[in-house]
């Protein structure tokens, strides 16, 4: 019974160990060096600013891409994107996959699918995961747990402040589209997923909508150990407090089954019911299983198509 017990024992802290080496792979993979900064695309055009400055976070990469034709002054859409660099040209990734967002968004458009939009990719620099964190989840942290927040170095709501203070302000008065809430979306992977639900909640007067794809709900992060689950449920909690009033904007959620994404079957149900107790309907919140899907940016490319549908739609 005694060596059943410790086997037990042994596996589950393996299982764990496997589980925090898989995250750590998959969320700081962003910061090793592509063999180029500016992307090239192969629809539309791209305006690259290097090192745009800010007072909240250091400074990084922006690319605006703007879809064939665009004129100064066109109404159309805004969608802010984290991960800059994966966005949209293979050669600046790590790892040589691109969310192709000019090819999708583009036929898009040029199907007449979704209206014009413009696209704001923002680079993720070495502090991606303090920088992606949601940070008043702290405040709903309870029991054991409560000792790892004076731990940590989130940064989440800085780096909202300067996609809202900074960088929007910037893209409004530099291209003119429409810069009301039904017009401005915010989408992302990952911890970018995380990132994006949290503006939509701390900004629901500046966001219309927020694309989270493969959303880290599992929280499996290495500086917070063995907390994830509850630093999970204290999200959960933050999310019946701050959500937006039902219906008033779009939310789109979505995950895989394969890699890092099967670790999120857990929790992905709690934070559908969470919506549906709070009055959610279809038309304004969706969230989607993917079979076979992984966690890398060729599968997010190949339904990206789906929130830019979803939160795009006149």
């Amino acid at each position: 019974m005694k060596v059943t017990t410790k086997r037990i024992i042994l596996f589950s802290v393996l299982a764990s160990l496997l589980l925090l080496a898989l995250a750590a792979f998959f969320l700081f993979r962003q910061m090793q060096k592509p063999s180029r900064e500016e992307p090239q695309v192969q629809t539309g055009s791209i305006d690259f600013y290097l090192d745009f400055p800010s007072r909240w976070i250091e400074p990084r990469c922006v690319s605006v891409w703007l879809p064939e034709g665009y004129e100064t002054g066109e109404p159309c859409n805004v969608i802010y994107m984290h991960d800059g660099k994966m966005l949209f040209d293979k050669a600046t990734a790590w790892n040589h996959k691109e969310w192709d967002v000019d090819g999708v968004a583009g036929q898009l458009i040029q199907e007449g699918a979704i209206p014009r939009c413009i696209v704001v990719g923002i680079n993720s620099t070495e502090d991606r995961l303090n920088e992606y964190f949601p940070d008043k989840t702290g405040q709903y942290v309870t029991g054991p747990a409560v000792k790892s927040v004076a731990k940590q170095d989130f940064k989440g709501d800085a780096y909202l402040h300067f996609i809202v203070e900074e960088l929007k302000p910037f893209i409004d008065e530099h291209y003119q589209p429409l810069t009301d809430r039904e017009h401005t979306f915010i989408l992302g992977s990952s911890m970018g997923g995380l990132i994006s639900l949290y503006a939509l909640c701390e900004y629901p007067e500046v966001f219309g909508g927020a694309g989270c794809m493969s959303s880290h709900l599992s929280f499996i992060i290495p500086s917070l150990g063995r907390n994830r689950d509850a630093w999970a449920q204290a999200f959960a909690a933050y999310l019946r407090d701050r959500l937006p009033e039902a219906n008033s904007c779009r939310v789109y959620m979505d995950h895989g089954t394969k890699s890092l994404d099967k670790t999120y079957d857990r929790y992905q149900p709690v934070v559908d019911s969470i919506f549906r107790e709070k009055g959610w309907d279809y038309d304004h919140y969706r969230s989607l299983v993917f079979p076979g899907h992984s966690h890398t940016e060729t599968d997010w490319s190949a339904r990206l198509s789906q929130p830019l549908r979803f939160l795009c739609r006149q």
